[in-house]
């Protein structure tokens, strides 16, 4: 089956981005049906040096796909994890023991200095370093003991789409590996990926009502976190739509009093226990009158002002991020298309970030 996205002719502002969140099913088969057997092996190597700790490291996109590791980490291993600050080490030049850490590096071109410079820092601190990128002949591949390849192709849209779902699943298929799993539950993925990108109309019927937004807010809890803060990125980036995101948890703690029945709010419920701990901001945003638009199951979509329902029925709870992100790549797809902007060249913005 291929995605029933449509291929715009040459000339069609988007058509990169379009085509390339079209790509996303068959990149997640192939990851799933030729590059699963190489990250076991490498998660099972790792899983041999019992790490005590994991640190993540990385930049934009790839840092909301880091967050979701974490989560995985935490919650399906029991492991403690945290987000590193590289300049702690590039711009400080503090070196701290990393003896037995295990830092994971993600990167879809695996070029960037600080990125490069941090991680050969950690494996002369004596950590266990893991680049995942899409290059396996980049500089941070280079000098990572260990690398898994996303597998995703070449990428031109400046808006990560497909290597963003690419990184959640191989980074997925990581965390099965280290506990001995098979990853069985993210084999419906890429046909459900399809069945998302079939649904553009929706999405483009919802972009119209949000054509003039002038700020956003996005919410999520649990598993669904990441999701919120990729999709707030990919607005941003393309429409220009100051996007805000925030843990369920965190808006209640002050920001809630900036949303009203003008600025809309995307919530992502994930069905599962994250879900059921944004049920209460849930409840708080109706009772504001906040223009809802929900991401999630059909009961929750039923009562929200606008939504998408998400095929989540039998879908474990640490996969869903990987379909909740498809409709949210396609809203800020569409409502940058529908601002007269082109979301293949996003202004002041190159493919490679070049931090130091």
């Amino acid at each position: 089956m291929t995605a029933t996205t449509p291929a715009p002719t040459n000339d069609v502002p988007g058509r990169i981005m379009a085509r390339e969140m079209g790509e996303q099913p068959a990149v997640l088969r192939r990851l799933l049906e030729e590059g699963a057997p190489g990250i076991r092996q490498v998660a099972q190597e790792i899983a041999a040096r019992n790490p005590r700790f994991v640190l993540l490291t990385a930049r934009g996109t790839s840092d909301n796909a880091a967050l979701y590791a974490k989560y995985l980490l935490e919650i399906r291993l029991g492991l403690p994890c945290g987000l590193t600050s590289m300049s702690t080490t590039t711009a400080y030049g503090a070196r701290p023991d990393l003896t037995d850490v295990l830092v994971i590096t993600v990167s879809q071109s695996g070029g960037s200095p600080d990125l490069v410079a941090s991680t050969r820092a950690a494996r002369e601190a004596g950590a266990i370093t893991l680049a995942v990128t899409n290059n396996p002949d980049s500089p941070l591949a280079g000098v990572s003991e260990y690398h898994v390849d996303i597998m995703a192709g070449p990428e031109k849209a400046l808006p990560a789409t497909k290597t963003y779902t690419a990184s959640l699943l191989a980074l997925y298929l990581f965390v099965e590996g280290l506990r001995g799993g098979d990853g069985g539950a993210a084999k419906p993925l890429p046909d459900l990926a399809e069945q998302l990108l079939a649904r553009q109309d929706e999405i483009r019927a919802l972009a119209a009502r949000y054509r003039f937004a002038e700020r956003m807010v996005i919410t999520s809890r649990g598993y669904g976190y990441p999701t919120a803060k990729e999709a707030a990125l990919k607005l941003m980036e393309t429409s220009y739509i100051p996007a805000l995101s925030y843990s369920g948890a965190d808006l209640l703690h002050g920001p809630l009093a900036m949303v009203d029945n003008v600025s809309p709010v995307i919530a992502v419920v994930t069905d599962g226990k994250g879900g059921e701990a944004l049920q209460p901001v849930l409840d708080r945003l109706r009772g504001r009158g906040a223009d809802l638009f929900v991401v999630g199951p059909r009961h929750q979509v039923e009562q929200a002002s606008a939504g998408f329902v998400l095929p989540t029925e039998g879908v474990a709870e640490e996969v869903q991020p990987i379909l909740e992100i498809i409709p949210l790549q396609l809203l800020a797809y569409e409502v940058t298309i529908a601002r007269g902007q082109d979301p293949d060249a996003p202004r002041a913005l190159a493919k490679v970030t070049e931090t130091h």
